[in-house]
Order: structure tokens, then sequence, then C-alpha cells
């Protein structure tokens, strides 16, 4: 059964589902699905065709499936999707997709989006990732698993941060963000791989001293020319590890504004 506080406005074409908490003042579109074990606690808005997952919480002031800040969006039919036990806190904004990005913003599960953070349209999230409080993704970002963003830092669009990445607090970051790296700065800069973030992860020992290998091995020159073969002698010197064909694969597929490097000399 769903508890919804009598000063809340919920559409009658809402989907609610079972053992639903929502608090006061808050208002939820005709197209609205929330799913089981959410909880809404107060002055939430949800709009647009917007689908939230079971166990998600919600805190005061969020604003969920609104419309993009695109200035090409044109009213067309765009969505959002949210996974499942998620927390998102105080005054965090989610927007939908546009016609421009394929009509979809997607979170995954178990993420936590602190005070003030916003989702631009378009975004591809994946699971447990954590942004800190006014961290900020432009339009077209996607974050792979278990990245961790820094307050008051901001991702440019169209970028994306591979998995298990470190963004810094105040970092603006404008390229792309290999897996297991840290970047810090305004400008950010590549200053390492998140070894921390690897070891609470637990994974082996040896798969970590490879990918620290490769890491060395690519970043042993900064020489633009020969980026492209030092990436081909690391993957057949160290492939075969899981981390750093993951890192290999990332930086192969990369087309678009480049990876952030380390800082030139």
């Amino acid at each position: 059964m769903s508890i919804i506080h009598p000063t809340s406005v919920v559409d009658k074409s809402a989907e609610i589902g079972e053992g639903v908490q929502i608090g006061p003042f808050c208002v939820v579109g005709p197209n609205v699905k929330i799913g089981d074990n959410t909880v809404l606690h107060s002055h939430v808005s949800v709009a647009g065709y917007t689908t939230i997952g079971v166990g998600n919480e919600i805190f005061p002031y969020a604003s969920i499936g609104h419309k993009p800040q695109d200035l090409k969006f044109n009213n067309e039919l765009s969505y959002l999707e949210i996974g499942d036990h998620n927390r998102i806190r105080e005054a965090v904004t989610i927007n939908p997709g546009t016609e421009g990005g394929g009509g979809l913003t997607r979170v995954g599960n178990n993420c936590l989006f602190m005070i003030g953070t916003h989702i631009a349209h378009d975004c591809l999230i994946e699971d447990n990732v954590v942004m800190a409080n006014y961290s900020t993704l432009g339009g077209h970002v996607e974050v792979a698993n278990n990245v961790i963003f820094g307050g008051h830092s901001a991702i440019h669009q169209f970028c994306k941060a591979g998995k298990y990445s470190f963004i810094g607090a105040g970092s603006m970051v404008t390229g792309n963000v290999i897996p297991f790296g840290t970047v810090l700065g305004d400008r950010a800069i590549l200053s390492g791989l998140n070894l921390v973030g690897l070891k609470r992860a637990n994974f082996k020992r040896e798969d970590i001293h490879d990918l620290r290998n490769a890491y060395k091995l690519i970043q042993s020159s900064s020489d633009a020319d020969f980026f492209t073969a030092r990436v081909q002698q690391a993957e057949e010197q160290f492939g075969g590890t899981p981390l750093v064909d993951d890192l290999i694969n990332f930086i192969k597929s990369i087309d678009k504004r480049g990876i952030c490097l380390p800082q030139q000399n």
C-alpha cells in the first residue's frame, strides 16, 4: 500500500508501485512510473516520460524529468529511465533525452547523487556512480560503472568517463577519462591511476600490477606521433589481463575529443 501525503499532487494516470511513499508538496506528472518502495521525501517534482525503479530515495527539491536545457529541444517525445536503489539528494536535476541524442537519459542502479548535482540530457550512467555536491554532466556524457566525482567537478558534453575512474574536486574535464584513471584540475589532466579505488574493489594484485605497467608504457613519452604505437605495444605485452584489456579497448574506441593526458613538460 502506497502512502501519499494529502498536500501532494499526483496525476491519476501516474503509475505508483507498492510501498511507495510520497511526502508533502510533491508533484508527479501523468506519464511517470514509480517502482515499489521508492520514497519521495517532500517538494520533489517528477515530470515527463520518466520511469523510476524500485527502492529509490529522492530528497527535497529534486527536479526529475523536466524539459532538458537544450535550445534545440522542440518538445519532442523523450524519456528518462532511473534504475533501482539510487539516492538522489536535495536539489538534484536530471533531464530527459533529446531527439539529437537518441531521446533517452538513463541512470543505472545503486548510485548516489549528492546535493545540487546535474545530469543533462542524453547522459548514460551505469551502476555505483557517486557524484559529490554540485558536480555536473554536460549533455551526451557517458559514465561507466563505479566512477566517483569530487564536488564542483564537471564533464564537457560528449565525453566519457571510464569505469573506476576518479574525477577530482573542482575538475573541469574536457576530454575522455580512461578507465581506472584519476584526473585533476581546471582543464583536467591525467594524474595517474585510481589505485585506491582498484584496491578497494579487490581486484587481483597481479592484474593491478599489469595495469600499472601498461599505463607506464603508454605514458612513457609525450610524443603524440607514437602514442598509437605505445598502445599497441602495451596490448602485446600485457593484453589478456582484464584491466589492461578494458584500458586498451577504451582508448581504441575514442573518436571524439581525445583522452585526458598527463601534463606535458
